[in-house]
Parts: structure tokens; sequence; C-alpha cells
């Protein structure tokens, strides 16, 4: 792997934000140890804060990871769009071997227009998502 496949789209070299996670044994950001929290409280808390790290603004997961959280704003027997906190949207595509979670095992019929979503997947190069898993979350406010 060169130098260059492990920067990212802004120049921020991946490994160096790896270490610098590490070294700081995931804690960070308001005081809050993120290696105590769940990937998808990370993910949010991520959010919340922009998705800022070292300058660098972090629009996918590393390693081409896809990860959305917001409201499903509409669905289709392929995929469903998630209204972002930003405002902004993002498609995620589904298939059946995607797993659904919720307090109990959820399946593609769970997700409905209105509910609020955390997406695990892969980055598609025309920034939708294909989704590896869906967590239904609660309605947050």
């Amino acid at each position: 792997m060169t130098e260059t496949s492990l920067k990212m789209s802004n120049g921020v070299n991946e490994e160096k934000i790896k270490k610098l996670f590490s070294a700081l044994g995931g804690s960070a950001f308001g005081g809050q140890n993120l290696q105590n929290l769940s990937p998808e409280e990370r993910q949010q808390r991520l959010q919340e804060l922009g998705g800022n790290v070292g300058g660098a603004r972090l629009r996918q997961g590393f390693g081409g990871q896809g990860l959305a959280t917001g409201e499903i704003i509409s669905k289709d027997d392929k995929s469903v769009t998630v209204k972002l906190r930003d405002g902004g949207s993002k498609i995620v595509f589904l298939s059946g071997s995607i797993e659904v979670t919720k307090s109990v095992s959820g399946t593609l019929v769970d997700l409905e227009v209105g509910k609020n979503i955390s997406v695990n997947g892969t980055a598609n190069s025309d920034g939708s998502i294909t989704a590896q898993s869906i967590q239904l979350r609660p309605n947050l406010q």
C-alpha cells in the first residue's frame, strides 16, 4: 500500500488518525471515553461534534466504511433514504442478508418511514451506502 493510498480525500493520513485514537486510549471529545461507548454511540457522538478529527471532516468510516444515523424519510424494496442530523440525506441500499437490530431481532419490514436508524456498511463512490447492518434507534428530538 502506498502513502498516497493511505490518504483520505482531504489529504489526512488515515493511519495517523488511527494511531491518534489508539494513543488516546479511545478517549477524547468533551471528557467522554469513546472506548466505553457502543459503535452506534461513538458514531452519534462524532456526528454531534461534526465528525472533526484533527481538522479532518469524516464523511466515511475508515477503509470505505459507510455510516449514517437519522430518520428514515423514504423506503422501497431495495433502499431507504435517511435524513441526517445536519439536514442532508443518505441513500442506503438494502439486501436480504443485512442485519437489522433493535431490542429484539428485526427484519427489513421493521424499517419504516419516520423511524430513526444507525447504518453501518460500505460507502459507494456516489455517496450512497450499501448496508451491512442497521440498528433501529429511539427517536431523537
